[in-house]
């Protein structure tokens, strides 16, 4: 069986030559290529052309945003981030790369880790994301990550039956991988005003999760925070609420709530959490979506909402970094409509300002 090619790029050569020992313990991997920055990064990507780029964020020359962009615009590779910076400059930068089509990121190893516990953790990360097609984003092409795109024409509500034609105030959200971008070109075709609450679960690990609230709300003509409990939704249109890293979010008479229940899926935030209690609570006023994502998180909460009256929407293959979540909602008839990316935003913002 053919091994699995990985391109190391990290300019400090002592942690470099520490991931290629990793990887070069596992029989499945081999480096074909280091590089020390970003230049160099994506002259070996267009001559090698790795299965797989772990990349740092921090380089000189060309940084790992920057090199992100060009690689996933006119070469895409699946590209793992590993990245020990969680300031808040440097977490933008991440999502940024994230929003530019880096499928995952991963904490760099802790003196204090027990050993061989982060190794196996990079190794089973490395080997995922190898495995993962990913797409050519010309968004990316463009320079246009952090930027709002050229607006589209917005979508007309005659998609869906004239019973479901009511006005919805409640738009739900959940994503995994790919998500940081999925949900920047959704929420840049909701308009500011629109009258409807906007909750939104992402899977992202800890610590890179603590700030992406805040770079969401640069994204997007919405204010957007972590949620911190009691909120009343009735008293929150235009606004979106994510659930905070570690926290399950959900609804219950009227007002959000947060619990450390459980994982679901292994998630926590899980989607099906949040999904369920609308369902249970003010399912007629929801318009909910699953978009990209590894695994099945979402699916029987979204499944849950059809069936509570709920209109749904399941991202569709070509446009998902990973059709995990959304394609197991589809195969469970959760979905009422599958669309690509581009018409999920003005689809939702035609069925809220009605």
């Amino acid at each position: 069986m053919a091994k699995i090619r990985v391109l190391v790029v990290e300019d400090s050569l002592t942690v470099r030559k520490r991931l290629v020992e990793v990887i070069g313990s596992d029989n499945e991997l081999e480096v074909i290529g280091e590089a020390g920055n970003g230049q160099i990064a994506i002259e070996l990507c267009q001559s090698l052309r790795p299965d797989v780029i772990t990349l740092d964020m921090n380089l000189p020359v060309l940084d790992g945003v920057s090199a992100t962009e060009h690689i996933m615009g006119h070469f895409p590779t699946p590209i793992l981030i590993v990245s020990s910076s969680t300031n808040r400059g440097d977490l933008f930068k991440t999502y940024d790369a994230l929003a530019a089509g880096a499928v995952d990121v991963l904490e760099k190893p802790r003196a204090d880790a027990a050993p061989g516990v982060w190794e196996r953790k990079f190794l089973a990360a490395v080997k995922l994301v190898s495995r993962i097609r990913v797409i050519t984003h010309l968004r990316a092409r463009l320079g246009g990550v952090g930027r709002s795109p050229a607006p589209r024409a917005a979508a007309h509500g005659s998609q869906w039956p004239q019973a479901n034609a009511r006005t919805r105030s409640i738009v739900a959200l959940g994503a995994s991988t790919g998500g940081p971008g999925a949900l920047v070109d959704v929420l840049r075709e909701i308009p500011a005003n629109c009258p409807a609450a906007l909750l939104v679960v992402l899977h992202i690990d800890e610590p890179f999760s603590s700030a992406f609230a805040d770079w969401l709300s640069a994204q997007s003509a919405h204010p957007v925070v972590y949620a911190r409990g009691s909120e009343l939704l009735s008293a929150s249109a235009g606004r979106i609420f994510m659930a905070p890293p570690g926290r399950h979010l959900a609804v219950h008479a009227g007002k959000l709530w947060l619990s450390s229940e459980p994982e679901r899926h292994s998630c926590r935030p899980s989607v099906d959490v949040l999904f369920e209690s609308l369902a249970r609570e003010q399912a007629s006023d929801v318009v909910a979506c699953l978009l990209t994502g590894m695994g099945r998180d979402g699916a029987e909460g979204l499944l849950a909402l059809r069936r509570a009256g709920a209109l749904t929407i399941a991202q569709d293959e070509a446009t998902s970094i990973i059709y995990g979540m959304p394609r197991e909602a589809a195969l469970l008839g959760a979905a009422g409509q599958v669309l690509p990316l581009p018409e999920i935003g003005p689809a939702i913002a035609a069925l809220v300002q009605r």
